[in-house]
């Protein structure tokens, strides 16, 4: 091999190498945790989709194993439980609203992994009721937030501070009061990751 040939072949094999870490190492993966039931359609698929567009790979977590179906209809496979996902693999967690969603409230393990999300520095995402769910894990304390008007005083319970607006961003926290704001929640949440 000439001098100029291993040059060219160590420039693309450290090119190849980045572009690996960049899409599998933390920096290019979204994990969606959705309820093991009733999930609300639009809130997973809408943002799942605009993601995907953008270069991400999303996983999709939950409490239980194989196919969970929407409060629509929708059908949603499970990529990992949520014991199996390790925070440190992804740049964002989004937890999705619809009315199973209020099965994690006080889920002390979804409680964990926000939290431990948050504190790796992530960004830290949630839907219509979802907010809650940062509300109870103690991520809302002092923080702008929005939520799904039946629930805004749930989190203000939690010292957060609610707007009604359909998408609320505070730092790291993005949130969303419910499913007409799916596509500007998820281009909110591309913008805090510098997309």
């Amino acid at each position: 091999m000439t001098k100029k040939a291993v040059f060219f072949f160590l420039a693309f094999l450290i090119l190849f190498l980045g572009t690996a870490k960049n899409t599998f190492a933390g920096g290019k993966k979204i994990l969606m945790v959705i309820a093991p039931y009733d999930f609300r359609d639009e809130e997973l698929f809408v943002p799942k989709g605009i993601f995907e567009q953008a270069g991400y790979k999303v996983d999709v977590a939950s409490t239980v194993d194989g196919k969970i179906k929407g409060m629509l209809g929708g059908i949603a496979s499970v990529d990992y439980r949520i014991s199996e996902v390790y925070p440190s693999n992804y740049a964002a967690v989004v937890f999705v609203g619809g009315i199973g969603a209020q099965s994690y409230f006080h889920n002390r393990q979804v409680l964990d992994l926000a939290k431990t999300f948050y504190k790796e520095g992530k960004v830290v995402a949630a839907s219509c009721i979802a907010p809650v769910i940062l509300a109870n894990a103690g991520l809302l304390h002092n923080k702008k937030a929005t939520v799904w008007p039946s629930e805004s005083i749930k989190i203000k319970k939690k010292r957060a501070i609610y707007y009604s607006t359909a998408v609320v961003r505070d730092g790291r926290i993005v949130t969303s009061n419910g499913p007409a704001a799916s596509t500007e929640f998820a281009n909110k949440i591309l913008e805090v990751l510098g997309k």
